[in-house]
């Protein structure tokens, strides 16, 4: 592992502040507050969903913050989720940043039977973020990737 540079006390403001910012997705999505979810990105930001890590086009891609909407709303089929976070990384570039975050992903579901399953997603985040006018750092454009996926019956 190579030695950090020291950090200017701006620098250590945005990394933490894009930190907060992955983590408070995370969050939004595990209390199915979408509207607030959606507050974290960009006016005319993108979001593109790659349900095979490895495919060349999107499974799905949005447009702007509007459209959004259903693909957080869509949270609501699950009775729980929780987001795990793991390591990032964050490049900064005056009021533009790029990174990658992990996160592990995990989707409880009850079938008509009343049988649940658990469904886990190895997740990795490639992100765009810009910094608005009043210094917040929201996301510019999301990148979701899934690198595998795991289903099986939950007995809790």
């Amino acid at each position: 592992m190579t030695p950090h540079s020291p950090l200017s006390a701006q620098e250590a403001t945005d990394r933490l502040a894009i930190r907060e910012l992955i983590d408070a997705y995370a969050h939004c999505a595990d209390r199915r507050d979408a509207k607030g979810q959606m507050t974290l990105f960009t006016e005319d930001t993108r979001f593109l969903v790659f349900m095979d890590a490895t495919a060349a086009e999107p499974t799905q891609e949005l447009q702007g913050r509007e459209a959004l909407a259903p693909v957080f709303d869509n949270l609501n089929t699950y009775q729980a989720t929780t987001h795990f976070n793991g390591q990032s990384t964050i490049s900064l570039d005056g009021n533009r940043a790029s990174g990658e975050s992990y996160c592990l992903a995990h989707h409880i579901s009850v079938d008509g039977d009343g049988q649940r399953t658990i469904m886990i997603a190895s997740i990795r985040y490639l992100d765009q973020f810009a910094k608005d006018a009043g210094g917040e750092w929201l996301f510019a454009e999301r990148r979701l990737m899934v690198d595998w996926t795991e289903t099986r019956p939950s007995t809790s």
